[in-house]
């Protein structure tokens, strides 16, 4: 994984990069104090993932990450202001790093976006053999999930979509109410078929059948605004012919 640390102050790069070579899979392949070369840098080279101060002079992180063109790395924010955590994560921010950084609580953001990572080579490599020959089929049109103590099924064609929270994923269903299971957005996407339900944000899958249009950056689904986010954009537009 190649990375790119920004910061406008050395010691907080130097922490970054050393708890970076400690991973060993997370190469840094350059550094900056100044926002601005980073964002020529980043439109004019392959990055998988961005650290990022918010609190910077000329121009801020999160204007930085608004000023990208095309595909847009995943981004980790670290800052001593958590007052920009919200604003940070409507940007699609893969996490959102508290100074003094806990090691611990880095490898945790960095082991999320290889997860992410992984996630989407699979949703790429399941579009492109779709494309190529018969879409995959799916047997039964129901699943059962496990919520508290039992074992719920649910009908595959009445799920709107499914929401991430934390480690639960809530899933919505017309007619019913949500249901709240343990369960990674991995083994759900691994019940459910490939050609009618689409990650389209870390913490969002949603069923195709039931989009009612495309506004922006967002999926409706009757009153409901689902946010796509800005790596899952061009795999989304694709998949649905936009």
């Amino acid at each position: 994984m190649k990375c790119i640390i920004i910061d406008d102050e050395p010691l907080a790069i130097g922490v970054i990069e050393s708890y970076c070579q400690a991973l060993g899979a997370v190469e840094v392949i350059s550094t900056f104090t100044n926002a601005i070369e980073a964002l020529d840098f980043i439109n004019n080279n392959r990055i998988d993932l961005v650290f990022s101060d918010i609190e910077m002079p000329n121009i801020s992180g999160i204007e930085l990450i608004r000023s990208l063109e095309g595909k847009v790395p995943y981004f980790i924010f670290t800052t001593a202001y958590p007052e920009y955590a919200l604003e940070g994560f409507d940007l699609n921010a893969v996490d959102y790093l508290m100074k003094p950084i806990p090691f611990p609580r880095f490898l945790k953001a960095v082991n999320r976006v290889k997860e992410m990572m992984k996630l989407n080579e699979v949703s790429t490599s399941v579009h492109i053999s779709s494309a190529g020959g018969e879409a995959p089929t799916h047997e039964d049109d129901f699943i059962f999930v496990k919520s508290e103590y039992e074992n719920l099924k649910i009908d595959i064609k009445e799920i709107k979509h499914i929401q991430g929270l934390k480690d639960y994923l809530k899933i919505h269903s017309e007619n019913a109410k949500p249901i709240l299971t343990l369960m990674s957005f991995k083994e759900m996407q691994s019940k459910l078929p490939e050609t009618m339900f689409i990650r389209v944000h870390r913490s969002y899958l949603v069923n195709v059948n039931k989009i009612t249009s495309i506004q922006k950056n967002r999926i409706i689904i009757k009153e409901e605004r689902i946010p796509i986010g800005e790596s899952y954009k061009s795999m989304v537009y694709s998949r649905l012919n936009i």
